[in-house]
């Protein structure tokens, strides 16, 4: 039975996690500081801490570089590590200490997508199939050579939750299958390809905004890749929405203006129109696209 750090802060981390924990010894979990969280602004602990805890794993929440090399160093040795979405740049020194070295369950078929919002990206960009790649973590940004990876297709009606929840747990299986071939040393990781390579981002506040004068498809790739969170923004009337819901529709409505068409809102864009299936007005929870127009004063107005 490997020892095994888990480094790790989503929820989308924990299937991996648990995983882990039945097969292994999990001599130590590494996730995020508590951060403030809600209009409260109280410090709330990340999931990975949640579910660490009801396991009875030990947890630390390193703040900097040196901080995480005193946890691993403080609690090792390790046969090897495991990183599940963790948000942090992780040292050399770090990647080093554990016997095999340390692990990564990256969410997309590398060497596309390489970065912090893997799953983000792939939506926004339209694509049709991504999976899952368990590599070696070199020095590199997702960069290390490959164990084994595993290809999906991406249905219309996924965003990024949904997308997430799947790779999550398919990334777990895999991690778990090629753990003890790596570790016995039948598996030797190949070499990434240079060809392919693209960059998934962080999403930052630039991301959000639907363009009033875009077209239908990358709307919908937008509000798809930022479902549930953080959402993709919308102005009606002067105030911002969130959209978290929405799909093509072939009613004809005005570029820049949205109407209420039997009960549901539908917006205008240069090449069609888009309904709003969920939104969230401002300082309100989200709602469906019914209610929000029941709520309204008018039947028409405008966005932008």
């Amino acid at each position: 039975m490997a020892r095994v750090v888990f480094l790790g802060t989503p929820q989308a981390a924990i299937p991996t996690l648990r995983r882990l924990d039945e097969s292994h010894d999990v001599g130590l979990v590494v996730t995020q500081p508590d951060r403030p969280k809600g209009r409260s602004r109280r410090p709330t602990p990340p999931p990975v801490k949640g579910a660490a805890v009801n396991k009875g794993l030990h947890v630390e929440q390193p703040s900097n570089r040196l901080e995480l090399k005193a946890a691993i160093q403080g609690h090792g040795p390790f046969d090897v590590g495991v990183v599940v979405a963790y948000g942090r740049i992780i040292s050399p020194e770090v990647l080093e200490a554990p016997r095999h070295g340390i692990l990564n369950v990256h969410f997309s078929l590398l060497p596309r997508w390489r970065g912090a919002a893997p799953v983000a990206r792939a939506l926004m960009a339209g694509d049709t199939m991504t999976g899952v790649t368990i590599i070696k973590l070199d020095e590199g940004l997702d960069t290390g050579p490959v164990l084994t990876a595993q290809m999906i297709d991406i249905p219309e009606d996924d965003d990024a939750g949904t997308l997430t929840g799947r790779l999550a747990d398919l990334g777990a299986r895999l991690l778990i299958n090629v753990l003890p071939s790596y570790l016995s040393g039948d598996l030797q990781p190949v070499s990434q390809s240079d060809e392919g390579v693209t960059y998934a981002n962080k999403i930052g506040r630039e991301d959000r905004p639907i363009d009033p004068n875009s077209d239908t498809d990358s709307v919908i790739a937008t509000v798809r890749a930022l479902a549930p969170s953080p959402a993709a923004t919308l102005r009606i009337d002067g105030d911002l929405h969130k959209i978290h819901t929405a799909r093509v529709t072939d009613i004809q409505v005005s570029p820049g203006t949205w109407m209420a068409i039997d009960g549901r809102p539908v917006v205008g864009f240069h090449d069609g129109a888009v309904e709003l299936i969920a939104l969230q007005p401002p300082g309100r929870n989200a709602q469906s696209g019914r209610d929000w127009v029941n709520g309204r004063h008018s039947e028409r107005g405008v966005v932008g």
